[in-house]
């Protein structure tokens, strides 16, 4: 790990279904409490912005022209932090990409495309095919969403990358829980890197999502994590010499 400290926020919030202007208040409200914790990183939880309502996927894709995006673009440059949120992109087919926009500080934006779609996903939504990495104070950030996280040769192409650690948002219920954490501490000490979860609060798509959000050392080993699914920022202080994490109502 690069020898610099990092914060990463993980925002445990909870969607308003299809409701894209609620949830970007929502999120202004996390990066504003982010910006003051002293976060260098806050990324939100899979499809955000829209709830995971994959029967609206179609219907609320956004695009870089999109308004929504723009304020989030905004945001990430005056409260000088990195942006990670959730949305479905359009991709110029009948189907959008379970997507992620990045925001930086110098006005910079980005995208990525799930890759791994769970089974009934690709009924809406279609598989990106690029990875994605991206710098935050020296160190790279690999980007994974959901189900990405549970292919091998996702965290593979990460690790050759030379990613510090492995950023995952999701959609993880209480049922799915102690299976993807399991694999998400196994992927740590495979890979030899920090392994970060953001899940939601709440019930979005008719799941009941258990919160949780949290993070594992480069050996497995679970550092921090929200108990249940409480709607709060996540705080992960993550050094060579220092790794913890803080929980704060929101």
């Amino acid at each position: 790990m690069n020898n610099s400290t990092i914060i990463v926020g993980l925002a445990q919030s909870q969607a308003e279904k299809g409701d894209l202007v609620k949830n970007l208040n929502t999120h202004l409200e996390f990066i504003a409490a982010s910006s003051r914790l002293g976060t260098d990183l806050v990324a939100f939880p899979e499809l955000s912005l829209t709830g995971y309502e994959l029967e609206l996927a179609a219907e609320l894709a956004l695009d870089a022209g999109s308004s929504v995006l723009t304020e989030l673009s905004l945001a990430a440059v005056r409260h000088q932090i990195v942006v990670v949120a959730g949305c479905p992109l359009k991709n110029g087919a009948d189907k959008p990409f379970i997507g992620a926009v990045i925001c930086f500080p110098d006005g910079r934006v980005e995208y990525y495309a799930k890759q791994y779609l769970h089974p009934g996903e690709a009924q809406y939504c279609a598989p990106g095919h690029r990875n994605y990495q991206f710098p935050v104070k020296g160190h790279r950030v690999a980007l994974a969403i959901c189900a990405d996280f549970g292919e091998a040769r996702h965290g593979q192409d990460a690790q050759a990358a030379g990613a510090g650690f492995y950023l995952a948002s999701a959609l993880i219920s209480e049922s799915g829980f102690a299976a993807d954490s399991r694999l998400l501490s196994s992927l740590a000490a495979r890979l030899e890197m920090p392994v970060l979860l953001c899940n939601h609060a709440g019930v979005t798509g008719g799941w009941a999502a258990c919160g949780n959000s949290g993070f594992w050392d480069g050996a497995g080993r679970p550092v921090f994590a929200a108990r249940g699914a409480n709607t709060g920022l996540v705080l992960c202080t993550l050094s060579q010499e220092q790794q913890s994490g803080r929980f704060y109502p929101i």
